[in-house]
């Protein structure tokens, strides 16, 4: 029941901050202008000083960990091109809703629950740093190029726009400046340090305001069917066939949450600021985004239940 309850006091906040975005949008406080700039200052501004902050702070040089890094690096990339080819036939006519049903099923929140439910549980969030490092990179840089290449049939994107793509996203600099900054051991003057903790502060809160605000409930009831399985392989589908595979390779402890809040965390709410900025409806990433998030403190409680019953963790 502790598990459960701190799960909850975890994952349900996130959903009533949504809530309170659309309840301001829906009685006129946010405006439809406010709601398409404060995302373009959330994937320009917030997210890259939440992710250079994030690498920084992640500990890589100081607690490597070969097969760990390995695992999450393999796995996180597994899953993404298997979902992205299985999507391929249920989604011929529709490549923008494609794109975001990939995003939103791979993509986790586990650089914000990780941490938490980790240093909750052991004390210690060393090994959720060193998962950030591997995985999140790779979210960022799959999500560019989904993102880009799913787009209307009409559009041919070549190797060269596609490449361009990549370098000019603010998520992938901001990552590859992080981690440089991570191995050459950079820390910031204090108030500069200070100032980018401000701004980074300001990127989850902002976007599930953005999220909610931005939240068509009309058009999210056509796509429940494309919700509810995205929402089934975020929360179970990767746990049921990565999460054996890692106790089998004698990860326990603290790596086994973290690899269980990798696989299994709802999706995150930059899978909405980045569709949207990126040319796409959004609709379909912010109803992956509530639904995950809702349901995640009931299974991810039963995972860790499990695996502490099986003495693992």
């Amino acid at each position: 029941m502790s598990n459960l309850i701190y799960s909850l006091n975890a994952t349900m906040p996130i959903f009533f901050v949504i809530i309170v975005g659309y309840a301001c949008k829906r009685y006129g406080m946010l405006t439809e202008d406010f709601v398409n700039c404060a995302n373009k200052f959330n994937f320009n501004v917030t997210l890259p000083a939440l992710l250079v902050r994030d690498m920084m702070n992640s500990g890589i040089k100081d607690n490597f960990n070969v097969k760990f890094i390995l695992f999450c690096a393999i796995a996180t990339t597994i899953s993404i091109v298997v979902v992205w080819a299985l999507a391929k036939p249920f989604f011929k006519n529709n490549k923008s809703c494609r794109a975001e049903f990939v995003q939103g099923a791979y993509r986790s929140s586990a650089a914000i629950l990780a941490i938490a439910l980790l240093t909750n549980l052991t004390g210690s969030a060393g090994m959720g740093a060193i998962m950030i490092a591997a995985s999140v990179p790779i979210y960022n840089l799959f999500a560019v190029i989904i993102l880009t290449v799913e787009k209307d049939e009409s559009e041919q994107v070549s190797a060269r726009k596609l490449f361009f793509a990549v370098c000019k996203n603010p998520m992938i600099i901001s990552i590859l400046i992080g981690l440089i900054f991570a191995f050459m051991e950079v820390e910031f003057p204090k108030m500069i340090a200070t100032t980018v903790d401000y701004i980074a502060r300001l990127a989850t809160p902002m976007a599930l305001i953005i999220i909610g605000a931005g939240f068509k409930g009309a058009k999210a009831l056509t796509m429940v069917k494309p919700t509810v399985v995205a929402t089934l392989i975020k929360l179970c589908g990767f746990v049921i066939v990565f999460l054996p595979i890692a106790i089998k390779l004698g990860f326990r402890g603290e790596e086994l949450i973290v690899i269980t809040m990798m696989l299994g965390s709802p999706a995150t709410a930059s899978c909405y600021t980045m569709a949207k900025s990126m040319g796409h409806e959004g609709t379909l990433s912010s109803s992956i985004v509530m639904l995950t998030t809702v349901l995640s403190a009931f299974t991810m409680t039963l995972i860790v239940f499990i695996l502490k019953s099986m003495g693992l963790i």
